[in-house]
């Protein structure tokens, strides 16, 4: 989930992401603050002031929910987990792991990192607080409502349901005692989906009782929850289901290959069009030189398709992901997840031996999953 984002830096080697939704929160925690936290405790200052200082709090939030998910790919990271990247949404972040720890303690450490870095924060908050309120008001204002909110962003993230900190700290333990990771992780995901559950229907109570704003906000939180309590177990459960099985139960081996030559033009009316396929191997004297797709082509302009050739538009073969036959599903789920990929080539000794596609491989799913295999 979140692949997409706009770019906002690289820290200790893990990209970080601001997803579109997190502008819409960055405002509104913003205008709330400004509007009425501010205004209501500090009625003698200015309205540029109350602007400042909403703006202020609000980057130094989510500067704090930043920490907070570092906290996580960190303790990830020195467990040999790779950290493909940190993405900041609307109700916080979610750092994109591209496999799940191995190990009950691993996990434990990961999930405990963000909210104990939350709590730390509060206290630093707080104690920075202690230090000037009698000296400045304006900073003692914003460092006392950042320590409250990261207290809040601490407790909450340890409530014992998934995907929640607090719900991957229950599944440690249960993979622990159990030594079964998707009992463990159906087990948390069982009591998120029951507080993902709660919170719709306190939320829907709240609402009916004329608080419109905190009502709609803990129905929407819940429903959230709910859903990624339901999409991480079914996430598992597929890996689970794919593992021991290998790409060469599901690879198409007629592979058709085109010349780099070959015009786009060519390609889509003698190729595509007739084949149905939207992936084809370029080689030139039996070497092969790279992978040109439909993706491809549609990013090139249709009137130039005449003269823009197979080696001009391909993927040449030094930024191509590919796969062997013998590699496990699970992992060529997870690669074509993490990087958006729908097709891949299946390489013996540098020559293409088949294909492996998403709707493939989503076929294969559904067929075992549809008889209970």
């Amino acid at each position: 989930m979140l692949r997409g984002g706009m770019p906002l830096g690289t820290f200790f080697g893990i990209s970080v992401k601001l997803h579109w939704s997190w502008f819409f929160i960055f405002l509104l925690v913003t205008w709330s603050l400004a509007v009425f936290y501010f205004p209501d405790r500090y009625p003698e200052w200015s309205q540029g002031g109350y602007v400042v200082m909403g703006l202020a709090t609000s980057i130094l939030l989510f500067a704090s929910v930043l920490i907070h998910e570092l906290a996580h790919s960190l303790v990830a990271k020195a467990a040999g987990i790779p950290i493909e990247s940190i993405t900041l949404f609307f109700l916080g972040g979610v750092s994109q792991m591209t496999q799940e720890p191995g190990k009950p303690g691993t996990e434990f450490r990961m999930a405990l990192a963000g909210p104990v870095t939350s709590l730390l924060l509060g206290g630093i908050f707080w104690g920075i607080w202690f230090a000037v309120r009698d000296v400045n008001e304006p900073a003692a204002a914003l460092v006392f409502w950042l320590g409250w909110i990261n207290l809040v962003l601490a407790i909450f993230n340890l409530v014992p349901g998934f995907p929640l900190d607090g719900g991957r700290v229950l599944r440690s333990i249960v993979w622990w005692r159990t030594g079964n990771l998707l009992s463990a992780t159906r087990a948390a995901s069982f009591i998120g989906r029951g507080i993902g559950y709660l919170l719709i229907f306190v939320g829907i109570f709240v609402l009916f009782w004329g608080d419109w704003t905190t009502g709609l906000w803990m129905a929407f939180i819940g429903w959230f929850l709910q859903n990624a309590a339901v999409g991480s177990y079914r996430q598992l459960a597929v890996q689970d289901m794919l593992r021991g099985h290998t790409v060469s139960e599901v690879m198409v081996r007629d592979c058709p290959t085109v010349y780099p030559s070959l015009t786009l033009e060519r390609l889509v009316n003698d190729y595509i069009l007739t084949s149905g396929r939207r992936c084809f191997p370029v080689v030139e004297d039996s070497r092969l030189l790279g992978l040109v797709t439909m993706h491809d082509v549609k990013a090139v302009p249709r009137e130039i398709w005449a003269t823009k050739t197979v080696r001009e538009a391909m993927t040449p073969i030094e930024r191509m992901k590919s796969v062997r036959a013998s590699e496990d599903l699970s992992s060529v789920l997870q690669l074509m997840t993490a990087e958006d990929i729908n097709q891949l080539p299946v390489l013996e000794n540098n020559t293409v031996v088949g294909m492996v596609a998403r709707d493939k491989l989503l076929s294969f799913i559904r067929t075992r999953d549809e008889l209970g295999v």
